[in-house]
């Protein structure tokens, strides 16, 4: 997989190698990569919460001399309409990162609601198995956990398919492993975890 950043809540991530790219971003990532080419000089982001969106836009941003509004739905319009046309005339990108692309804002200025109608909208997806496996792995080795491949092979398939999930099954399990400075095994992990009600007990054969 290549590798540019995705943050969930700890530590906090601003490096190019905290965001890992796999098909579940990859059209994203890509649109970014090709900023210079765009006709306008614009892109409105979305995706789910802790998909890594405020990361990637602050990584182009700090690599295109452009301007990031994160909650860009919350913004001041004008503001917003004044930094549109700043990023055509100095053709440096403004970066608007929202829940959901423009024509589900309330945009009450007609000037702004013309220039969102043209901005591209991509879009951050669920993480997809590939995603998963190294944000399990990537997040707890930021916290110092050393994570057996089997670990993260045996909860794919069982936590559920969100990027907040993975943040929920990382916290559990850094808790307990500095509750009882033990390293971490399948067997400790799934307790943790069934205990924590993020995976079912596995059901005993008849």
């Amino acid at each position: 997989m290549n590798q540019i950043a995705l943050p969930l809540d700890w530590p906090v991530a601003d490096r190019d190698e905290d965001f890992l790219v796999s098909d579940a971003n990859r059209a994203a990532f890509e649109h970014f990569r090709r900023w210079s080419l765009w006709p306008v000089m614009a892109t409105v982001l979305t995706g789910p919460r802790k998909s890594g969106r405020s990361l990637l836009g602050r990584i182009v941003a700090r690599k295109t001399g452009g301007r990031l509004f994160d909650t860009a739905e919350a913004h001041d319009e004008e503001r917003l309409f004044h930094a549109w046309n700043e990023a055509q005339e100095k053709r440096r990108p403004i970066l608007l990162i929202a829940d959901a692309p423009p024509p589900q804002w309330a945009v009450a200025l007609p000037d702004l609601r013309s220039r969102l109608a043209a901005t591209p909208h991509v879009r951050i997806e669920d993480p997809d198995d590939a995603l998963l496996v190294q944000l399990i792995e990537k997040l707890l080795g930021d916290r110092g956990v050393v994570t057996p491949p089997e670990i993260s092979e045996f909860l794919v398939p069982r936590i559920e398919r969100s990027y907040v999930a993975v943040q929920q099954v990382v916290d559990v399990l850094d808790r307990a492993m500095l509750s009882q400075h033990r390293r971490m095994t399948l067997p400790m992990a799934r307790k943790t975890l069934v205990e924590a009600g993020l995976i079912r007990r596995a059901k005993s054969r008849a």
